[in-house]
């Protein structure tokens, strides 16, 4: 009788240690996009600028050097595609916005 007991015990605080834990996880989303329905959205378009962010993110985690500049240099071309960056001679930088102030991150040349 015993022995049942102490199994029952055991078995009672696995199941609230187990519950427990169930109720405590959360659930981590990718990017959810809120819009009103009779404003019309291209899945499609969405879904091809999170990958390219994605990307951009990946290649930006690789480099061993992050080249961050506040202005760009003089003579320094914007390209539109893929996405929009500037080219300035050998050297290839994408804006990103932060704190309210666009500043410069050096990339690989895009492959058109």
């Amino acid at each position: 009788m015993r022995w049942n007991l102490n199994a029952a015990r055991r078995v009672r605080s696995l199941f609230l240690i187990v519950i427990s834990g169930l109720i405590s996880t959360t659930v981590v989303a990718g990017e959810v996009i809120v819009n009103r329905s009779s404003e019309p959205v291209d899945a499609f378009a969405v879904r091809d600028q999170v990958l390219k962010d994605f990307e951009w993110q990946e290649s930006i985690r690789r480099q061993q050097q992050i080249q961050i500049l506040q202005a760009l240099p003089l003579g320094c071309i914007t390209i539109i595609r893929p996405y929009r960056y500037f080219s300035c001679g050998e050297h290839h930088y994408r804006p990103y916005n932060y704190q309210q102030r666009e500043l410069y991150i050096e990339i690989d040349p895009p492959q058109q």
